[in-house]
């Protein structure tokens, strides 16, 4: 049986302490929480991490601080994106030496390459690195889309395992789907389509809510995997409320916010982000509390 990554993987947020540091103990803390409550996987130093306002130096270090804490319970799924390819392939293999056993990788934001551009960005990574790679297609970000024929070009490279799929196009990703090869995992980049994605025979999650609801998010992805589909239902429209709220503002403004009533964080972002405007505070803990957080 061909294994694919699934279930759900937290795309982690980097804790920083109030001098604007990395804060090493409160991140450590967020892995042993998670892996605890149930997650399957953990993303570290991707966009909900703040990754585009860190040093190489400092992703390299959330990386190895993720990998020691994880103590190889679970996958750890790294980003290492950049529009520059070069770069990409220094990031993917400072990350490879501190520890991660994926990497996960953007569509060059900004340069908006045309399709053959975007193959050959991510051959490019493959072929450099011997680590399995997942692309990320956020159009939202990158102000490009992967058409389904582009990731299926891909799904067919060595080295390239899957997509976090994040167009909300779901006949695109139903295209994916239906042609993949066998081993190529399809995960939703959009927590409000896990449930749909998955019905549809999606892998998983890449989510940004699990930061703050690990466990109801991966008993979501549990109950899809083994067809329990009023328990998957249940979850999710407990989760609805929270899944909207986490983006009031853009990621990772709510989360990091959620974290912080949870008292696992100092809510502390990196310029050009700031904190979560306190007027959507009621609202937030509103969601939070109907997905039975204790605050």
């Amino acid at each position: 049986m061909t294994t694919r990554l699934a279930g759900c993987g937290t795309a982690l947020v980097t804790p920083f302490s109030r001098d604007g540091t990395i804060d090493e103990r409160a991140l450590r803390g967020l892995v042993d929480w998670q892996i605890a409550e149930g997650v399957h996987f953990l993303v570290p130093c991707g966009s909900t991490g703040e990754a585009a306002t860190m040093s190489p130096e400092e992703q390299c270090r959330v990386i190895e601080i993720v990998v020691d804490a994880t103590k190889g319970r679970v996958p750890i799924v790294a980003g290492a994106a950049s529009n520059d390819t070069k770069r990409a392939i220094a990031l993917s293999r400072a990350a490879k030496a501190a520890g991660a056993t994926y990497l996960l990788h953007t569509s060059p934001m900004y340069n908006k390459p045309p399709q053959r551009g975007i193959i050959a960005h991510y051959r490019a990574i493959a072929d450099a690195i011997d680590l399995p790679v997942v692309v990320y297609n956020v159009p939202g970000r990158t102000g490009s889309n992967m058409e389904a024929k582009t990731t299926l070009g891909l799904a067919a490279t060595p080295g390239i395992v899957g997509i976090k799929e994040a167009s909300g196009n779901l006949a695109q990703i139903t295209d994916i789907l239906r042609d993949r090869p066998p081993e190529f995992s399809v995960l939703s980049g959009d927590d409000e389509m896990t449930l749909p994605l998955m019905a549809a025979g999606g892998d998983g999650i890449i989510s940004v809510v699990s930061n703050a609801t690990p466990k109801l998010m991966s008993q979501l992805c549990d109950c899809m995997q083994r067809g329990d589909w009023a328990g998957a239902r249940e979850r999710h429209f407990r989760l609805l409320p929270w899944m909207r709220a986490a983006f009031l503002e853009p990621n990772p403004l709510p989360a990091k916010a959620a974290l912080a009533m949870l008292r696992k964080i100092e809510n502390v972002l990196r310029l050009p982000l700031v904190p979560m405007d306190e007027k959507h505070a009621t609202a937030l803990r509103s969601a939070l509390v109907t997905a039975g957080v204790a605050l």
